[in-house]
């Protein structure tokens, strides 16, 4: 078993908190800093077990439900009933197919402005955007029905 690196700054903020750092959250906390993925709890569990071989499914849940509420994580329901999770700062977007599911990430950020105008208009101070465009990918328009 490994040790987990984990940057001080979520430390910190699990600290600042009230909640301990331990070696279970610290697992979870590795995988969600180092994975660009969109995460579940079983690739969280999965991956997090390499720092903490006892850690259970609960732990991990519980663990993700934290990071949440601490604005950690945000979860983001993708089309398929489940539930994933992502980094909360910075800006997420995808495009997602109505007909197939299927989601694209892309990094291009184009709302820049709105941020700007939104947190002028009402007086916000905007961290970070989910953005997402439904419509249909190129073989769902080819597809009948």
């Amino acid at each position: 078993m490994n040790k987990p690196s984990v940057s001080a700054q979520l430390t910190e903020r699990l600290s600042a908190a009230g909640y301990r750092l331990t070696s279970a959250r610290l697992a979870v906390l590795a995988v969600v800093e180092t994975s660009h993925a969109h995460l579940t709890p079983g690739l969280v569990l999965d991956e997090a077990k390499s720092h903490a071989p006892g850690l259970g499914r609960a732990t991990v849940y519980r663990t993700l439900e934290l990071l949440t509420e601490l604005g950690i994580l945000r979860p983001i329901y993708l089309g398929d009933g489940g539930v994933y999770f992502i980094r909360a700062e910075g800006g997420h977007h995808h495009l997602v197919c109505n007909g197939c599911g299927q989601v694209v990430e892309f990094d291009e950020c184009m709302a820049g402005e709105m941020v700007q105008e939104l947190q002028e208009r009402f007086g916000y101070q905007i961290d970070s955007h989910l953005l997402e465009f439904h419509g249909r990918c190129t073989v769902c328009q080819e597809s009948p029905g």
